[in-house]
């Protein structure tokens, strides 16, 4: 029998979180992100969970997206940061991907590829992150190099907001403006918003949206937000206890004895560790729930095991289950306790994990 850590994907969740997205959307085209295995979730069973309900999805690389069309999925499909090299212009046109262009060596690639189709081209413009994007003063010589391609089938605008998750920096509207200006008289349809522009700066969406953390249940801003209550948990991390141990005052458990027991306290030993991808420095206090109650971590995680105060849960036992985030423990409450960000936790699930899927195909069962 395997370890009895286990990720639950719901995908009738994520098609839930979906909706909401669209209906903030307000008639945007929606562009779902399932980078990184979507976010941790499994790429190829969100793409066909979502498929029929958004206008394509983005990806990080080349082998993100083939693995999606060797899968049978055949929406769009945009690269957001463009091809890694020049070689893969000609992969991006057999399986009619999309690609961003944010580099004068990616403009200088296309235009000497000899591709068997015309592409999408969404041309990135830095309007202040500072990350991928031509400056705005660049654009118009750039769009002008891609209107002039016979490799290039369409020009979109893209940008990428640095600071959305705090909606009332003004720094947002400066970007949206610097956008405004860059593109401005040069004909295509526009993508600024993520997640947290997409709820909170409504003026930022433009043609084509393109959420990501928001899809997956987790709350999109750094404070508190009303619109997690609007959300559905895509994941559930879980395990079992394994043991319960009962400590005198004075005891501790785990590495280090950096908890150390103030009175007779019964503590659980739950099969869940760094090495199945619970952040190993969460504090003493980082809530989780046993048999549907809160309580909490104790002590060092360890790489397989970790000890779960069972005070607040008297009839607690060895196989009761312990939810680490997912239903009724949202993942950045847990992140913030950690230190972290919900996208880590949903990306850092290990492969010993076994995952299932509910709401749709199953491709593993956990134990």
């Amino acid at each position: 029998m395997s370890r009895p850590a286990c990720v639950t994907v719901n995908l009738d969740h994520l098609r839930h979180n979906l909706d909401v997205a669209r209906r903030y959307a307000a008639g945007a085209h929606v562009l779902a992100m399932i980078k990184a295995d979507a976010y941790g979730h499994g790429a190829v069973p969100a793409a066909r969970a979502l498929a029929a309900r958004c206008g394509g999805f983005g990806v990080s690389s080349l082998a993100e997206a083939i693995r999606l069309r060797e899968a049978g999925v055949d929406a769009r499909i945009l690269l957001v940061a463009g091809c890694f090299a020049a070689r893969e212009l000609a992969e991006v046109a057999r399986h009619d991907l999309q690609i961003a262009v944010h580099d004068d060596w990616q403009l200088q690639a296309l235009s000497a590829a000899s591709l068997p189709r015309p592409l999408v081209v969404w041309l990135k413009i830095d309007t202040g992150m500072h990350r991928l994007g031509f400056s705005p003063a660049a654009v118009r010589a750039a769009h002008g190099r891609l209107a002039g391609s016979a490799n290039v089938a369409e020009i979109r605008f893209m940008t990428h907001f640095a600071r959305a998750d705090t909606p009332e920096d003004a720094f947002n509207h400066s970007q949206q403006q610097t956008f405004a200006c860059a593109a401005a008289g040069l004909a295509g349809a526009r993508s600024l918003a993520n997640s947290a522009a997409l709820v909170a700066l409504p003026e930022s969406r433009g043609d084509w949206v393109r959420p990501g953390i928001l899809l997956y249940g987790a709350n999109p801003f750094v404070d508190p937000h009303p619109v997690a209550a609007e959300l559905k948990p895509v994941m559930t991390f879980a395990s079992r206890l394994l043991t319960v141990r009962s400590l005198v005052a004075g005891e501790g458990t785990g590495y280090g004895g950096d908890w150390v027991a103030p009175a007779p306290t019964r503590v659980g030993i739950a099969a869940m560790g760094y090495g199945d991808g619970y952040p190993r420095h969460a504090p003493t206090g980082t809530p989780v729930l046993v048999r549907g109650r809160r309580t909490r971590i104790l002590g060092r995680v360890s790489m397989d095991l970790v000890a779960v105060d069972l005070e607040p849960v008297a009839a607690a036992a060895v196989g009761d289950e312990v939810v680490f985030w997912g239903e009724g423990l949202p993942a950045w409450e847990v992140a913030r306790h950690a230190g972290t960000i919900a996208y880590e936790l949903f990306t850092g699930i290990n492969a010993r994990v076994p995952v299932r899927y509910v709401g749709g195909p199953v491709s593993a069962a956990c134990a």
